[in-house]
């Protein structure tokens, strides 16, 4: 491996396993010593065919069979250890990888293919188990059988070995280009994959989509495309190892051939005996085997190269949003939220928050209005930070939210978006979501309170009833009210609404806001508002205008200025 190499990047995880790797190494050792005692067997058993000995030829067969037999112990022990190791090296570096991922800021997944990410958890990873398997459990006991094998030979007939030899170099020269060529189709495959995995999850995400605008034919135009550039991807990579085979498989049977004209040549000159010979070309024949195990190897290491780039690129990205060293753990708070001058932007040419002051006591419903791009979604979304500042200060009950943990600081902040998103298991897991140590009484009340037990219970598993991907299977007021009810099982001091009930129907918005109201009671809450009714009940309306809080007060007393909240109240709500 060359010193740039990402599998050097490996050693910390195989470092991990070394004991298991020691022993598989120890049973590859005994394996390979019995490689040259079972070409010396050929030997004297030609010998003794010769001669027509048949007790000695059943004592020698007799050990053989003793030496096979002790021979697929060892191998056995070395097959089962190095698999044991390979996949806890697996499942160490999948697991540090999904939980780099989970760290990663919304930043980075809002630009990243999920299925990109998804191919390097799974595929790219498996190659890179697989890699590590076949470096110890066949490259490494090829080598020692190759240099084990080499001894014996040059034991038997040194002129011989050398003369053989000749050809090794070249051999070595072309698996290396093989290698470097099987490298580059390799990693423009696997993005080729990633690209056609990420364009899968698009459009079976949006399929609804695809066929309301009667896409279909579009789709798959797009996917033949990225089909067929995969397909030539891997074809060019299949085409170097085809031709890799036969270059190398002819330049073994030449040496074969030579080996025979220079044995012929050494017993003429009286430098080898016939039993030495065949002994010798026994040991020629336990080398093909490994020859070509290691030029397959090779050509698998390269490949396997691109999936292990993949994984340490990904592992190289650094989040933006850092928990400091010394932050301490932000307890159960009143609920006071305070904006410090504070100044922001996604890209450094175009500032979205711009010294952006407020003030918002304990307990006190705060409703943002605005157009699309004033930097509402943007003011919520600092407060449990998932975007850091550039400057100014966010504090919560006067401490600054980037002076304590992540955790801790999300635990007090509750949230029920406008695209509730539930996940793969029961409604009740949906419900304690996030939550290890929970009772069902408490998700039960946390249910009725968000009037969705009527709805639950009706379910053929009622609360253990499997919840669809994304919740398919769940109408949209069904799926607020779990997400309703996900909040106040949480119990958080602080809430953010981006309310979604303009999408229901008038029983489904009726529940939805009942829930709502009991929801926010006592509680500190932002509300991104699409409707007049949740404007109406907010102690204060803020209207904010390119990142700036441009006017503030309540419902009546905004109406009556007849500026900015005014006219966007005529247009949106009136």
């Amino acid at each position: 491996m060359k010193s740039n190499s990402s599998y050097w990047q490996l050693l910390p995880y195989v470092y991990n396993y070394w004991p298991t790797i020691v022993k598989a190494l120890a049973c590859t050792l005994i394996f390979t010593i019995f490689w040259p005692i079972l070409a010396w067997l050929m030997g004297e058993m030609a010998g003794y065919i010769g001669k027509g000995d048949v007790g000695a030829i059943a004592q020698l067969a007799g050990l053989a069979a003793i030496i096979f037999l002790i021979k697929g112990t060892v191998q056995y022990g070395q097959d089962h250890l190095m698999a044991k190791a390979s996949l806890n090296i697996a499942l160490d570096l999948r697991k540090k990888v999904y939980s780099h991922l989970q760290r990663l800021n919304i930043s980075y997944f809002e630009t990243a293919k999920t299925g990109d990410l998804s191919y390097r958890l799974t595929e790219d990873i498996d190659r890179t188990g697989e890699v590590i398997n076949k470096f110890f459990h066949q490259f490494v006991p090829c080598i020692l059988q190759l240099i084990v094998v080499l001894g014996y030979m040059i034991y038997i007939n040194w002129q011989l070995t050398l003369a053989t030899l000749i050809i090794a170099p070249m051999m070595a020269l072309l698996i290396g280009w093989f290698g470097e060529k099987l490298l580059s189709f390799s990693h423009q495959s696997q993005n080729r994959i990633s690209n056609l995995s990420a364009l899968l999850t698009e459009v079976f995400s949006g399929i609804r989509i695809v066929q309301a605008f009667a896409a279909e034919e579009y789709q798959i135009a797009r996917f033949a495309v990225e089909a067929e550039q995969n397909r030539q991807a891997k074809y060019m990579a299949e085409k170097v190892k085809a031709l890799q085979f036969v270059v190398v498989g002819f330049l073994e049977a030449m040496s074969v051939v030579f080996l025979f004209f220079l044995g012929g040549w050494q017993i003429s000159q009286g430098n080898l005996t016939g039993e030495g010979f065949i002994s010798y070309v026994t040991g020629v024949a336990l080398l093909i085997d490994p020859i070509s195990l290691t030029t397959s190897n090779y050509s698998d290491f390269k490949q396997g190269e691109a999936s292990c780039d993949r994984i340490f690129e990904l592992l190289a990205i650094k989040p933006t949003v850092i928990e400091k060293a010394d932050a301490t753990a932000l307890h159960r708070v009143i609920g006071k939220v305070e904006y410090r001058n504070v100044c922001f932007a996604y890209k450094p040419e175009k500032e979205i928050l711009q010294n952006l002051n407020l003030l918002v006591n304990s307990g006190e419903i705060i409703a943002l209005v605005g157009a699309s791009g004033a930097g509402k979604t943007t003011l919520v979304n600092l407060l449990p930070r998932f975007y850091d500042i550039q400057s100014g200060e966010i504090l919560i009950d006067d401490k600054n939210i980037q002076d304590v943990t992540l955790t801790s600081l999300r635990r007090q902040i509750g949230i029920v978006p406008q695209e509730v998103t539930l996940f793969s298991g029961t409604i009740t897991q949906n419900i304690a979501f996030g939550q290890l140590d929970y009772e069902i009484e408490d998700v039960k009340e946390a249910a009725k309170i968000a009037n969705a037990d009527q709805f639950i219970t009706k379910l053929p598993e009622g609360y253990q009833t499997w919840v669809g991907e994304r919740g398919i299977n769940l109408s949209g007021g069904q799926r607020q009210r779990i997400a309703i009810a996900r909040a106040i099982l949480e119990n958080p001091r602080i809430l953010i609404l981006d309310e979604a009930t303009s999408a229901l129907d008038s029983e489904s918005e009726f529940l939805v806001q009942e829930a709502l109201e009991r929801l926010m009671a006592g509680r500190t809450v932002f509300i991104i508002a699409h409707r007049l009714a949740t404007v109406r009940r907010a102690n204060r309306i803020l209207v904010m205008e390119n990142g700036k809080i441009v006017e503030s007060g309540t419902h009546e007393e905004l109406l009556e200025t007849g500026k900015v909240y005014a006219r966007f109240y005529q247009k949106q709500f009136s």
